[in-house]
This record gives structure tokens, sequence and C-alpha cells, in this order.
């Protein structure tokens, strides 16, 4: 999955969802406080207690000796050492070791598992000095529930990161899969990287099964391997895996998922569906670059587009009928998911309406162009940015507005 920013935002002040998704979103004001609300019920314990480091060096000091081993060792064979391994076939460890090497330092695996507090404390500073420079604590959820959005982020961040920022498909599942098996010693309560130390915290807190953490790694790794997909149905499959587990995770880490799950998770993945469409859509030439292309190729055929259309920049009428329908179907999604926001807790209700109705405006972004996402990407007027985080500020301090309604619209000709 890949992460985008709205031309014209300065703040990068965008929440959760919207990074874990890859959309653009309406931001929150920042430095706001609200009361604290208990977190999510405890539920059954599914990870045993990680092993932390022991004696007086902590596991940060451990981090920093191994920072400045590792400056130390760069030597002038450096260049000769990467030489050598492109003329030959890489073992896993090789594979591994240029992974880590492409990554920040910070992310390397450390010999000792850090404290609980200094895992929380690593995935919070992830979440708030990435690149992206946004906030990942929502003002609208309970604060007790931060660490574990900022678990569950950083676990999602770098997991995108071992599979997009390496450079290579080899290396990015070597990455991929080792990280999995850090996500199964996570359960087996043998957590080492600090995002899995916090995790564990988490997991235990929230009662969240591996399936939704296992599956957005089926993703990255299918991101390594495919580059089109023939019909909706496969894109709708590989959503399954990208987006939907966000929302899922969402759903427990705020105790949503303990009453009608089932039906929750169904609406959930609509909408999360749905606002991976809205970005397909709008990133059309971006994927491009990056050598995919993930509207359906019998679609394409059917409107007689070829790859040709989308190397050239230039949308055609018949380009132009193709967006129009995927937009419509995504539309469809977002109204599919609609029920959702009047069945959870207002706090969350309002995160989703927000994210909901962000990812609408990118459709209407799209349609403003008249379907032309090749020339220029669509992206959501500041203005109507502003009105939509000024709506869920209104939300949040006048109960009696109503959400979840007057959302439908017809698409602009």
């Amino acid at each position: 999955m890949k992460s985008t920013e709205v031309d014209g935002d300065e703040s990068g002040e965008w929440k959760v969802l919207a990074e874990l998704l890859g959309i653009d979103g309406p931001g929150a004001p920042a430095g706001q406080k609200q009361g604290e609300v208990p977190a999510a019920k405890m539920g059954p314990v599914l990870v045993k207690p990680a092993r932390h480091a022991e004696g007086n060096a902590s596991w940060l000091d451990a981090a920093q000796r191994e920072l400045m081993l590792s400056d130390s060792s760069q030597g002038e064979n450096a260049g000769d050492v990467t030489a050598a391994q492109d003329d030959q076939p890489l073992d896993e460890k090789a594979l591994l070791e240029r992974g880590w090497t492409a990554l920040p330092e910070s992310y390397r695996m450390p010999e000792m598992a850090p404290t609980l507090e200094e895992a929380q404390a690593w995935c919070k500073n992830l979440a708030e000095t990435h690149y992206e420079n946004f906030h990942v604590a929502s003002w609208f959820l309970p604060k007790a529930l931060r660490p574990h959005f900022h678990a569950i982020y950083a676990y999602c961040r770098v997991s995108d990161d071992l599979g997009d920022e390496v450079g290579d498909p080899h290396v990015a599942l070597a990455m991929l899969e080792m990280w999995g098996e850090e996500l199964d010693a996570c359960y087996a309560g043998a957590a080492r990287h600090p995002v899995f130390v916090a995790l564990a915290e988490t997991i235990n807190a929230c009662s969240i099964p591996k399936e939704p953490f296992a599956n957005l790694l089926t993703a990255f790794r299918q991101d390594q391997k495919v580059k089109r997909y023939e019909t909706m149905e496969d894109v709708l499959e590989y959503c399954k895996y990208s987006a939907n587990p966000v929302g899922r995770l969402v759903l427990y880490a705020t105790g949503e998922a303990e009453v009608d799950q089932e039906e929750k998770f169904r609406l959930s993945d609509a909408t999360c569906t749905a606002l991976q469409l809205a970005n397909f859509w709008q990133d059309v030439r971006e994927d491009w670059g990056r050598g995919r292309v993930y509207i359906p190729l019998k679609d394409m055929d059917v409107f007689r587009v070829t790859e040709a259309t989308i190397a050239e920049g230039i949308a055609t009428d018949q380009f132009r009928g193709l967006l129009r329908t995927e937009v419509g179907y995504a539309r469809e999604l977002f109204d599919e998911g609609l029920p959702l926001i009047r069945m959870v807790s207002r706090e969350l209700a309002i995160d989703l309406e927000l994210f909901s109705r962000g990812g609408l405006e990118i459709l209407r972004a799209i349609e403003e162009r008249q379907y032309d996402v090749l020339s220029k990407r669509p992206a959501i007027a500041k203005s109507r940015k502003m009105g939509l985080a000024m709506r869920a500020v209104a939300a949040k301090l006048l109960p009696f507005i109503s959400l979840g309604a007057g959302r439908r619209r017809e698409p602009a000709d």
C-alpha cells in the first residue's frame, strides 16, 4: 500500500486511517485535549508477556551502540561489497542485510527487547515524526486508545516500508517473510522488535487475532509479485488484504468488534475498499510510474482503453467513460458502508464519517476534472478540506449534529 498527501497541505495532520489506507483525508486540530475514556474492554490474553532487557543497560542504550558500530563499519570497501552482491544471488542473510541498509537505522532488529514503555515511545515517535509528519492520535478518539493506535500504525508503517522502500522485490519478500516470523513470535510471547513489544500489549488489551495483521503482509507480498488485475473481483480480493484489515483493526482497538461483529466487519470492509479504490482512481498515472495498473484489464478492454493511453497521459473519451464507471462503483461501496456510522460510538463515528466524506471528495475531485486523472492528479480543494474538518469538530462539540446522513449525491456530468 502506498501513502499520498493532499496538494497544498502543510500541517500534515492526517489521522491514522488516511495514512494506513493510503488516502487523502481532512486533518484534525492539533493540541486539543479531551476527557479520558476507558480503553476497550480487556479480553482473553492472546500473547504471552514479552521478555524485556534486564540489567542496567537499556534497550535504547544498546540500539545507540549498534548504530555507532554500524557507522564505524562503513569503510571504503562498502561499494565493492555491494557490487559483488549484485553479481551473484544473495542468500537470505544477505538479502535481509541489504533490506535493513535501505531502511532507517532505527528499524533494525535490536539484540535485546525494549521495555513496554520504551517500545510504546518508539511507536509514538515513529507516528509523529515520520516523513508524512502527521499526528496519529486522533482528537476524536479517547486518549487511552492512542498507544494502541500508535502500535497498530507502527506495525503497518514498517510493514509497508519493508515492501516498498527497499528497491528490490527479492529483498522485499525476504524482509516481509522475516516480519511475518516476528509476528508469529509476538503471538508466541517472544516479541523483540519495539513494534511487536508494543503490539503485544495492544493485542492483549483489545483481543485482536493474528489474521488482520497477517492479511496485511499478504497484500504487501502481493505488491511485489502482481502488477496487473484481470477483473474487478481480483482487485476486490487484493483490497480484502490491503485495506479491509485496517478497518477491522480499528474496530478491535475501539472495542466495537465485541457486538455485531460480522455486520460491522461487512460494512467496514465496504468503506475501506471504497477508500482504496478512490485512491487507485486518483493515482492511475502515479501507479503506472511504479509499474502497477489497478484498473481491471477486462474493464479496459470493454472501453477499448490500452495501457498506451495511460503512458501517453491523455484522457480520451474512452478513458473518461471507463473511469466514470469505476468511480460510480466506488461510490456505491461508500453508500453500502454508511450504516456502520450509526452502529459505533460517537467518537469513532465522527472519524468514520470524516474519512468516508473525504473519500467521496476524492471521487468528486475526479468528476470535476471530467475523469481526467492522467494530465494532473485530482486533489481535494483546500476549502472543502477545511469544511470537512469543521464539520467533524462541530460534531465533536455539538452532540445533536446527526452523523451518517445526507451523503448520497448524483455524480457530476
